[in-house]
């Protein structure tokens, strides 16, 4: 019995032996292997640093980029007002110049006269065509619109602009590139007295005299509050214009164009 309790004794002895032989081993391996990460850790950490410190210093430089470039912006914003202006100047000019060329429609108060063949009876030893509404009856009224301050015209759809051209073409009338058949409409844009001015002027009277009253050629008129205006729909081929200033109501000059051109 006494050498079954020594056997048991002895027996847990070796085996808290063995145990704690395995923990001081366990103990021992772990405080060695802690100076070598400790060694490892010291050593990485003066490059980690300089790497922060670098990466600090970019984000400095890219702030400061942030700010140069907002400062750039603000600057071509200061600029770009400028060019708009500018820009908006040319538009202006463009579009005066697009106005005075007939290339854009135009509105506003006016004056429409209406030319229509006679209706009398044409006597048998005249000249039937005298009875009828001619090329220059139309030509003349808008000279004669002109001189009364007009600033636009148009007869029926077409616009007369410099290069317009109104001829006989047998039964009708050529404007611009245009056959137009009676009656003929003459719309003009112009100044509130305009129709004074016109039924003042000699030209005008004398052309009532010798084509209304001795032909029977009727001359309608109306003024208006509004006048449409059709854009030049024809080719411009001038090569050199420049605007001249309108001559003044009752001086008849020689050549009577919505504005002064020169073609060389």
């Amino acid at each position: 019995m006494l050498l079954e309790r020594a056997r048991s004794v002895a027996g847990w002895q070796l085996t808290l032996g063995a145990a704690l032989f395995v923990l001081g081993f366990l103990i021992a391996a772990q405080l060695a292997s802690e100076g070598p990460r400790i060694r490892i850790t010291s050593q990485e950490r003066t490059p980690l640093i300089a790497t922060v410190l670098d990466l600090q210093k970019q984000q400095d430089d890219l702030k400061t980029q942030v700010l140069d470039l907002r400062a750039s912006i603000a600057d071509l914003d200061a600029a770009g007002e400028g060019g708009t202006a500018v820009t908006q100047q040319l538009n202006d000019r463009l579009e005066h110049a697009q106005e005075a060329a007939g290339l854009v429609a135009l509105a506003g108060p006016g004056l429409v006269i209406r030319l229509s063949d006679s209706g009398v009876q044409v006597p048998t030893d005249a000249d039937e065509r005298d009875y009828l509404v001619s090329g220059n009856d139309v030509r003349t009224v808008v000279e004669e619109l002109w001189l009364a301050g007009a600033e636009d015209v148009a007869v029926n759809d077409e616009r007369v602009v410099v290069t317009t051209a109104i001829l006989d073409i047998g039964g009708s009338v050529l404007v611009n590139s245009a056959y137009l058949a009676p009656p003929y409409q003459v719309s003009a844009i112009g100044p509130s007295d305009m129709f004074e001015r016109l039924t003042q002027a000699v030209g005008f009277v004398d052309f009532i005299r010798s084509r209304a009253e001795t032909y029977g050629i009727g001359v309608d008129y109306a003024v208006l509050d509004e006048v449409d205006l059709p854009a030049y729909a024809g080719s411009v081929t001038l090569r050199y214009g420049f605007v001249e200033a309108s001559p003044s109501p009752g001086v008849t000059p020689d050549v009577v164009p919505p504005f002064g051109t020169q073609v060389p």
